[in-house]
């Protein structure tokens, strides 16, 4: 996806009148802004970025509430069951997000009815990456790699049933692998296990471009359609061998299901303002994420469009979580 900073700008200007007459009366105490992850993530960057910049604008403190555990579900039944009042929002990735229902049973929500979308914030692309003492360069020789012992290479995530998981997952079946999977309680003490040598390989985010520099890792490939200007020179998963795997990281902004509509509005459109104020963007930009924004109806097709397909995915694949 190309970067295209002039998309929240309009957004921004194109729904001022509904976040002028929000402001109004929004919000008259603090916000509560609700990520499934434990701080240092990349959703707790953004969510804190955004806050911040939403807390000069409302004149209220938007309070950031972590709320990490078993791959997001118990942040996502906490919002599911809390007022839809706007009053508490939720910081969630879109893929994440989208195959929950099909990967885990007896949830006390329903993923695509139990929340209001609100407003895509970024997207940004996951990284390939392997220790430098494995030998392949490319991802088709990491799979390669794979074939030719089963289960011999490791790789880490940042927990079951995250983006990371599900995208190794779904590499590995669609190309008859199999790699034996150590999930972490994050993205950082999955890198430092990757550094280490403990594992073969990991599916990071943009943070992980300092040890790519370092050369404490190697980066084989990113998951977005095209290169990615957050990733300069590494190929896409097509470039380096291996069609028809993109994954893009979208994280983006939801809220419990029957929000009004003046709410949901007023809302979308100050995430809007701030991911077109250029200190935010710069913000965002040097953590990793591109600013994206959307109005709630087209976030609610993005949610509906990867709930579908992953959902097929994980069915034929058999994906299940460890």
């Amino acid at each position: 996806m190309a970067l295209n900073l002039a998309r929240p700008l309009l957004l921004a200007g194109s729904l001022l009148c509904a976040a002028q007459a929000f402001a109004q009366g929004f919000p008259s105490k603090p916000v509560h802004m609700v990520i499934p992850f434990p701080p240092g993530g990349s959703s707790d960057a953004v969510g804190r970025i955004i806050g911040e910049r939403l807390s000069e604008e409302w004149k209220q403190p938007v309070v950031i509430d972590n709320k990490p555990g078993a791959g997001t579900t118990i942040a996502s039944a906490f919002v599911a069951g809390s007022p839809p009042d706007g009053y508490t929002l939720y910081l969630q990735g879109i893929s994440t997000h989208a195959s929950a229902g099909s990967l885990y049973k007896n949830l006390s929500f329903d993923p695509a009815k139990a929340f209001t979308p609100v407003a895509n914030v970024s997207m940004s692309p996951f990284i390939l990456v392997v220790h430098p003492g494995v030998k392949a360069n490319t991802a088709k020789e990491l799979l390669q790699l794979g074939a030719a012992k089963p289960e011999a290479l490791s790789y880490a995530s940042s927990g079951n049933g995250g983006s990371p998981h599900l995208f190794v997952e779904i590499l590995a079946n669609a190309n008859n692998v199999k790699f034996l999977h150590v999930p972490y309680k994050g993205f950082g003490p999955a890198i430092v296990a990757l550094i280490a040598g403990e594992v073969n390989f990991a599916v990071a985010d943009v943070a992980i471009m300092p040890q790519v520099r370092s050369g404490k890792v190697r980066a084989l490939a990113v998951s977005t359609p095209r290169q990615s200007v957050l990733v300069p020179g590494v190929p896409t998963m097509a470039e380096s061998g291996v069609p028809n795997m993109v994954m893009p990281s979208y994280i983006a902004v939801l809220g419990p299901a029957g929000m009004p509509r003046d709410v949901t509005m007023g809302i979308n459109a100050q995430i809007m303002r701030a991911i077109a104020n250029e200190e935010v963007k710069k913000k965002l930009l040097a953590q990793g994420f591109e600013p994206s924004g959307s109005t709630p109806e087209e976030l609610g097709s993005l949610l509906a469009a990867e709930t579908q397909r992953l959902s097929q995915i994980i069915r034929s694949t058999g994906i299940k979580l460890d």
